[in-house]
Parts: structure tokens; C-alpha cells; sequence
């Protein structure tokens, strides 16, 4: 009699507790985060299939399915792709057909108002980067409907996990009964192993712990039996899909089939096919120790079980089992935690939460366009992941030590790594005339660390002394003396330069000194005692004000400014970078392009923000020297060994830290190297941060619309001239050995030199 009372007690409880969960969704309608649309253009080497496989992962179907994805559809033939937006897409409804010749775009034709013709290029709908709202648990899920889940994933689920669902009122006694039985048998408490249904999955995953005890077994029955009273069987198996934990990728763990989908196979889960569908529904079951990616062997023994237990459910006939059974595991590429791009997300929650709170983009159901472009995360994520690699070996070599263990005869020595700190990293990338953050990773690995390094302010280094030349350049535009050309001659000697009370006794690199130097010689090969002299003559002042124009604010009116001892993230520096590589405008960064609520109506966009801080021509100037010091054996060099042949400029930083910032025509990278302790690194930004650079800029230089970077271009107003090696003045026929410099017109040498025969 007590029992029961306790039963029926317990079940209302129960009753209760699912009643309050069951007042609000399952699952919040959440903010989604989306990359930049995939830009495609007449003439680009890409197939149809191609594109259709980048629709596909954008949620839209195929013309003709069972099921028309409001996001879109698309129809493909042998030498043409027709692309139809749906309501809730990215882009304005409208038909565009891609007509293909050769292995490449022939046509882009735009068959709707208000832009009806032929096209250069054309955006496909963004691919969706993560959910927003279950940040705090790096969780990913996507939300699918019951009519959105195949019927070949519908009947491997219910074939391998619970045959009787739609027969059962949450329970199949008849199978917990045996398992209790084998529990009893084996001496174990009963656990019901294999015996819960889809129902009771759920509702373990919902409400209650992972503690295995009779009592819990209880409570997941009597919640199980609640369950099924409130929602449909339809709406059980929707939220069973919804939830199940589906293993791990990158640092976030896959939460649910819709996201399973994407994260194995790189497509949507209304396009999956058979053998896929028999993948996820067996991974269910020991999601970690079944991941296909690490362990495939384990996954695809277990899919072909599922692939046996549909056959005995009458899913699927025996040769359809066989055929799935011979096709391989085709797995998409697994991400890395910087391919997931989590620092940049963080980021733009960040910014998001500064105008939102989370319950209201969340309850909206708001999409977050940003800038990200996943072809160059991937890039960067791979450019980290082999730096890092590299950088690891060279800093073991640092730490070797002989160690001699004993004394006397016993005597012996030992080669033993010394302990230190793992070396940190960080890349940015910019289109450098929008100011848009194409890639980004704030560290070598997120799951381990999530400090975004591309946020952390850090001394310079020499990085900063582009703007110690513009500074000086900037003395041509008034036309009064003394003006400063990359002629200018130098002096690199040993120096020390009083300062207030103080005096600052830089040393160059190696302790190398070079005398006389043109000032496009001393930043090619990063001289600090020439750089620090220049700053001296330009007036310390007029340094830093350039500096804070491009907004960095840490600096003083020292001769230290000059070497870039002063402290600013790589964020910071990326930004001032804008300047030189967008003629002479400031333009600060930006993640988010748009906001729009569900329906895909815009709510919110956003433009760049920008100003005039150089002449052009001063830009120009420096992106020259700087050009220099990549391809006339300077600092920066280094890069060209690596296989990056683009127009380029750049220039390594070396403090405590390694830096390299650089770029082409329309792609500016920076990267940091450096402990998290500022201990030295003890590795030149051009064996730390360039070689990192260059990997990715190579890389880059491959995707589409970063293939052949052109020239930079000078503005008007700039001229070239050859100037004699000796003298520094005009080349002639008399004096051969020279070399080039570029110059605002009016400030270039005008007398020629004059070199007399010996006599």
C-alpha cells in the first residue's frame, strides 16, 4: 500500500516537473551566427556539382524533393545550375542560372527584377557557422523538424534504438524486464542497460542526472510515462533528434542529428542518404568511441549493424543493405577548433551582447550575417596549426640542455628539454578596404585556452616602424625643409640618445652596424639605430601623434616609440595597417555585416567606419618600402622562400614576441607569436610570425578571389626615379650601379651624378 502511495506520489511530482519544463520549448527558436556568402565569378574554375554541394550545405534542396527548403533550391543539369532563393533566404527572391564551359563559370545570368541579365558574380546563400544561444556549453545545434528528418534516418533510429516506438506508451516493459534480468544475473544494480526507449532517452537527457541507480531508473520511466501523455509521438522522435549528444568536433560538442549531419558529411540532413543515415543512427549509442573521424573502422562495423537491423524490420531489402554496406565512409573534412572559428564567435557575441541582451536575440530567432569567409578560417586554422608545429621544434632546440647527472666515476650527462611555456598565436585577416575580419584565430588551440590572443595588447616590436617612416614622409607634402625621402640618408651607427634624464642606447640585431644608409635600406633590414635616429630627426612628437591617429593609444613621445615598445593587440595593429594598404583611409575592423530576424527581413546593417589619417601618396610610399623589405633580401624575405610569390609588402616585429604584418592588393594578415608569461621568445618574427604568414598568404593566393593579386598601383603624384648607389643623386649612363626609389613629385633628387674617371 505505501509503495503505491510513494508511486502515485512520485508520478505526479513528475507530472509536474514536465509540465513546468514543457511551458517554454525544448529548444529555444535561436540566434544563428552565418559566414560571408560564397562570391562566385564568370570565368572561376569551379563545376556545378561543386556549387550545388555549397547550396546544399546552405540548407536549400534540390528541385523536385519531397520537401522545398525555405532557404531555397536549386536545379542542376549537365552544363548549367539554375539557383532559386526561397522566402526566408539571404538574398532577395529571384532566379540566377550558371552556365559552365570547360570547367569553369561561362555565364552568370540573372533571370528576375530588379537586375535582370548577365552578371560578373554572384553571393550563393551564407553557410551557417554555429548557434548562438548554448555559447557557455560550446555546444552546436541545428534545429530540424519531424518532415525534415528522411525516412532512411527515421527507420535506421527506430530499427536500432527502439522497434516498438510508435506502439509503446514509453515503456517496453517486456525488454526492461530482460535486461533487469541480466543485471540480477551478473550481480549489477539494475540499470535497464539497453531497455530504454526513445522516450526515456530523452528524458534522462532532459531531466535527470547521469548517476545510475534504481531510483533514477524509476524516475526516468515515470517521466517517460508523463512524456508520451503531453506530446505526440511525432513530437518525441522530433525532440529525440533535436537532442541526442552526437560526439565531439573541434571544442564543440555536436548536439543533436541536424548538426551530426553537417559536422560528417558537410551537407543537410534532408539529403542524406542511405549508408549516412545508418552512420548517425549507430554513432547514437557510444558517440565518442564511435566518432567516425577517429575511430572509422569502430563506425562503419557499427553502421553495417544497423544496416542489418533495418532489413529485419523490413526497412530496407537485403540488396539495398548490401549496397550501403560496400559504400566507404564519405566523411567532409574534419574542422579544426580554429576552422570552427570559436574565437571569432566569441568576438561577435561579444559585440552583439553590447546592443542585445541573449534573450532577446534568442527569442527573435535572429540571424548574425558576418564576414567571415570559411575557405580562408580553413586556411588560416591550417597555416596555425603547421606554424605551431614548426615553432614547438625550434623552441625543444632552445631547451636542450647536457645535464650532468652525478659525480666522480659515476659521472654521466643527460640530454633533458628544460620546462617552459607552450608559445601562443595569433592571426588576423582583413579585406584591408572594408575593414571586414575574413579569418581569425586567437590562439593555437580553444579547447585548451579560450584567452583570444588577438585581443591581448603586446609590445610591438618592429612592426610599429612603417609609421616612423610615414611620419617622416609626411614632411614632403608641406614642401618646407627638412624634407624626408627613402633616399634620405642615415646614419646606422652605434648611438645613445638622451631623454629627459634618461638615455636610450638601442642596439641593432647582432650588434651590426652599417653606417650612411638610405632610409628605404633602413626599413627593408628593420636598422634600429637608424629607425630610432629618423625618429629624432622627424621630432618624437609627430610620431605619436600618427600613431594615436591610427588608434594606437599606449603610446609616448620617446625615443623607445621608435622600436615599437609601446603596447597594442594584433587587433589594433591590423587596423593601422588599413592605411597604408587602403590609400592612406583608416578603416576600422567589422565582424557583423547584418542583422535580420528569421524571416530574413533586415533589421539591421552595418557599414564601415572609416577616415583619412595619410595623403595617398605617403601610403603608397611606405607600402614601397615595405614591398622591399619581402622582396629585396630584407627582413621579411623569408616568405618568398616558402612559395608565396604575390605582389607583396610586409615587415617582421621581433620584441619578446614574433610579429609579421603584411599584405597584397586586397588581403591584409597579421600574425603574433609569444608566451603567455612575456617571457622572450627568443625567435625572430621572421622564424616565428612570418613563416605562418606566408603560409597562409600562399594558400589564399588559390582561392577564388584572391588568385592573381595585382601590382600595387601608385597614385598620382608619385614618380621614380634610379638613383646612383655612391652618390645618392640621379642615375646616368656615367654611374650604371643603381638602384630605385619613389618619391612625391616635387621632393625627388634633380642633380645628376658625376662620377669623374680616375686618373
Amino acid at each position: 500500500m505505501l509503495g503505491s502511495a510513494a508511486l502515485a506520489y512520485a508520478y505526479v511530482r513528475y507530472g509536474n516537473i514536465v509540465v513546468a519544463r514543457l511551458r517554454d520549448p525544448m529548444f529555444p527558436n535561436t540566434a544563428r551566427i552565418y559566414a560571408a556568402p560564397q562570391v562566385i565569378r564568370v570565368g572561376e574554375r569551379i563545376g556545378p556539382k561543386e556549387i550545388a554541394a555549397a547550396l546544399r550545405q546552405a540548407s536549400y534542396t534540390s528541385a523536385g524533393d519531397h520537401t522545398e527548403s525555405p532557404m531555397g533550391t536549386y536545379r542542376l543539369h549537365t552544363s548549367s545550375l539554375e539557383i532559386m532563393p526561397g522566402a526566408e533566404s539571404y538574398h532577395t527572391p529571384g532566379r540566377v542560372r550558371v552556365s559552365f564551359s570547360e570547367g569553369q563559370i561561362e555565364k552568370i545570368i540573372s533571370l528576375a527584377e530588379p537586375v535582370k541579365g548577365d552578371l560578373d558574380r554572384y553571393e550563393l546563400e551564407p553557410q551557417l557557422v554555429t548557434g548562438l544561444y548554448e555559447q557557455a556549453q560550446r555546444s552546436k545545434r541545428r534545429l530540424v523538424t519531424y518532415d525534415d528528418v528522411p525516412r532512411s534516418l527515421r527507420e535506421a533510429i527506430l530499427a536500432i534504438e527502439d522497434r516498438r516506438f510508435f506502439d509503446h506508451s514509453g515503456v517496453n516493459y517486456l525488454r526492461l524486464a530482460k535486461a533487469a534480468l541480466t543485471d540480477l544475473g551478473t550481480g549489477q544494480n539494475l540499470h535497464g542497460g539497453g531497455a530504454s526507449t526513445l522516450t526515456m532517452q530523452l528524458a534522462k537527457g532532459f531531466f535527470l542526472t547521469a548517476e545510475k541507480t534504481p531510483q533514477r531508473k524509476i524516475a526516468q520511466i515515470l517521466i517517460a510515462l508523463q512524456l508520451e501523455r503531453r506530446l505526440s509521438k511525432r513530437q518525441i522522435f522530433e525532440d529525440y533528434v533535436n537532442w541526442t549528444p552526437m560526439g565531439q568536433r573541434g571544442s564543440f560538442e555536436i548536439a543533436g542529428m541536424g548538426e551530426a549531419t553537417q559536422s560528417y558529411f558537410g551537407k543537410d540532413i534532408k539529403n542524406l542518404e542511405l549508408p549516412e543515415s545508418a552512420l548517425l543512427a549507430g554513432i547514437v549509442q557510444l558517440p565518442s568511441s564511435l566518432n567516425p573521424f577517429r575511430h572509422p573502422d569502430r563506425a562503419l562495423k557499427r553502421r553495417n549493424l544497423v544496416l542489418d537491423a533495418m532489413t529485419k524490420t523490413g526497412a530496407i531489402s537485403r540488396g539495398e543493405a548490401d549496397r550501403a554496406k560496400a559504400a566507404p565512409l564519405k566523411l567532409a573534412a574534419p574542422a579544426t577548433d580554429s576552422g570552427d572559428a570559436p574565437y571569432f564567435v566569441d568576438m561577435v557575441r561579444e559585440a552583439l551582447l553590447s546592443d542585445y541582451d541573449e534573450e532577446q536575440l534568442n527569442r527573435n530567432g535572429m540571424r548574425i550575417y558576418t564576414s567571415l569567409e570559411p575557405a580562408l578560417q580553413r586556411a588560416a586554422a591550417e597555416a596555425v596549426q603547421v606554424g605551431t608545429k614548426q615553432i614547438d621544434e625550434l623552441i625543444r632546440r632552445q631547451r636542450t640542455r647536457k645535464v650532468k647527472i652525478g659525480e666522480g666515476k659515476n659521472a654521466r650527462t643527460e640530454i633533458r628539454v628544460l620546462p617552459g611555456p607552450q608559445a601562443q598565436v595569433a592571426i588576423i585577416a582583413m579585406d584591408p578596404h572594408t575593414g571586414r575580419v575574413l579569418a581569425l584565430s586567437g590562439g593555437r588551440n580553444y579547447g585548451l585556452s579560450q584567452l583570444n590572443h588577438a585581443l591581448a595588447a603586446r609590445p610591438t616590436g618592429s612592426i610599429f616602424k612603417p609609421l616612423v617612416y610615414a611620419a617622416a614622409l609626411n614632411s614632403a607634402l608641406g614642401g618646407a625643409p627638412p624634407i624626408y625621402t627613402q633616399s634620405t640618408l642615415i646614419d646606422d651607427s652605434e648611438s645613445a640618445f638622451p631623454f629627459g634624464n634618461k638615455v636610450y642606447t638601442p642596439k641593432n640585431f647582432h650588434d651590426v652596424y652599417h653606417g650612411q644608409v638610405t632610409a628605404q635600406f633602413a626599413l627593408a633590414h628593420s636598422l634600429n639605430n637608424a629607425t630610432v635616429k629618423l625618429a629624432e630627426m622627424v621630432g618624437y612628437d609627430r610620431v605619436a601623434e600618427l600613431a594615436r591617429s591610427v588608434g594606437i593609444d599606449s603610446v609616448k613621445p620617446t625615443p623607445a616609440i621608435a622600436l615599437g615598445a609601446y603596447d597594442a593587440t594584433p587587433m589594433e595593429m591590423a587596423r593601422a595597417y588599413t592605411a597604408f594598404a587602403n590609400g592612406g583611409t583608416l578603416v576600422s575592423p567589422a565582424m557583423i555585416t547584418s542583422i535580420r530576424d528569421a524571416q530574413g527581413n533586415v533589421l539591421q546593417n552595418f557599414a564601415a567606419e572609416n577616415k583619412s589619417v595619410l595623403d595617398p601618396r605617403v601610403a603608397y610610399l611606405v607600402t614601397n618600402m615595405m614591398e622591399a623589405a619581402v622582396n629585396n633580401d630584407g627582413t621579411g624575405a623569408g616568405v618568398r622562400r616558402l612559395g608565396f610569390t604575390a605582389p607583396a609588402a610586409g615587415k617582421t616585429g621581433t620584441s619578446h614576441d614574433g610579429w609579421f604584418a603584411g599584405y597584397t592588393r586586397d588581403l591584409l594578415c597579421i600574425v603574433w607569436v609569444g608566451f603567455d608569461d612575456y617571457s622572450d621568445l627568443k625567435l625572430e618574427g621572421a622564424h616565428s610570425a612570418a613563416p605562418i604568414w606566408g603560409m597562409f598568404m600562399k594558400k589564399a593566393a588559390t582561392l577564388p578571389g584572391y588568385q592573381d593579386p595585382k601590382p600595387f598601383t601608385p597614385p598620382p603624384g608619385i614618380v621614380t626615379v634610379k638613383l646612383d648607389k655612391l652618390s645618392n643623386l640621379v642615375s646616368t649612363t656615367e654611374c650604371p650601379d643603381s638602384y630605385e626609389a619613389a618619391f612625391i613629385e616635387g621632393s625627388e633628387p634633380k642633380e645628376t651624378c658625376n662620377h669623374e674617371a680616375p686618373r
